[in-house]
């Protein structure tokens, strides 16, 4: 696999980062990828407890991952987090390598994170958000398509006709996020412009995830029609539509309920419950459109060795 301005930017050997996925990318996550040659990243909200502390959980996963590998990591801040400044000054006081924006405006930040010389990726889904990302100085953007599971654009751009219009919109390295889970994904968003891919889903179901075994065998078990967009009047969000919780959740919506009994029936940390505690019932299981390319739970090491040995049969194929 072709080295890219993102190897070059991130210091790592495959453009390949993991998606800082909200209560599951916690450090031993990380430093798996990491240590295979991609770019971990943690969430700072990874395995903790429905209503802790994620300024302190955080620093625990820092440090944790710090002890797992010498390589860069990443960690990912939703920039509409309640604690956003209080993780901000966290991030600068342990030297993170690199931040991984989303949710918000990255011109309120951007200069502070370089400040420490980290390196700034905003997540973005239209022409329009990575003008205003270049704008503000980030160093790269993941251009993230509507196949990708969780939270969504509101637009729900598809990702290969994002890449080629964000790639003639903008200088900075693209690195391509929603629906890629094999070496065709990757080879396809190269062609359209990316330089890097950002992987959510294939990550989930590895050996070294901390997710639920119910969860991680659902998303193995589905196949491509099995996820579905909700909440489109709050924040558009993929997930396997098989689950219990979705299917009430699609049923709500189609009765035109609204947004404050949409709200009330999600409850808190719904995405936890499905994903930590494996209760699909009750919890919504995030899960992109790839879910129908995976088909077991193997190590990180394996599913990136994948990715890099298939990538040149793909390019011979061509």
């Amino acid at each position: 696999m072709r080295k890219t301005r993102v190897c070059q930017l991130l210091g790592i050997e495959y453009p390949i980062l993991q998606g800082g996925m909200l209560w599951i990318a916690d450090a031993g996550l990380a430093a798996a990828v990491s240590n295979a040659g991609g770019l971990g990243v943690i969430s700072p909200m990874a395995g903790m407890p429905p209503h802790g502390n994620p300024v302190e959980n955080l620093e625990t996963q820092i440090l944790k991952a710090k002890s797992l590998t010498q390589k860069p990591f990443g960690v990912n801040i939703p920039l509409d987090l309640r604690d956003c400044g209080l993780i901000l000054d966290l991030l600068l006081t342990h030297k993170v390598n690199v931040v991984i924006t989303a949710a918000g405006d990255p011109r309120l930040y951007t200069d502070l994170l370089h400040s420490g010389d980290a390196k700034v990726l905003h997540v973005i889904s239209s022409v329009k958000h990575a003008r205003v990302a270049e704008s503000a100085g980030v160093d790269a953007v993941i251009a993230e398509g509507v196949e990708a599971a969780a939270r969504n654009g509101f637009d729900e751009l598809p990702l290969f006709s994002l890449i080629p219009q964000v790639a003639d919109a903008v200088e900075l390295p693209i690195i391509a996020a929603g629906g890629i889970a094999d070496s065709r994904g990757i080879a396809a968003a190269f062609a359209l412009g990316a330089e890097g891919v950002q992987l959510g889903t294939r990550f989930v179901a590895v050996k070294e995830c901390i997710a639920s075994e119910k969860y991680k065998k659902a998303i193995v078990a589905a196949t491509d029609t099995d996820t579905a967009i909700t909440c489109r009047s709050i924040v558009p969000s993929r997930s396997l539509k098989t689950t219990e919780f979705t299917q009430i959740l699609l049923g709500m919506e189609e009765a035109g309920a609204t947004e404050e009994e949409l709200r009330e029936f999600m409850g808190h940390a719904a995405s936890r419950r499905a994903g930590l505690e494996g209760d699909l019932d009750n919890g919504e299981a995030y899960c992109g459109s790839s879910a129908g390319l995976i088909h077991d739970i193997p190590s990180v090491a394996e599913v990136i060795r994948r990715l890099v040995d298939g990538y040149p049969e793909v390019l011979d194929k061509l």
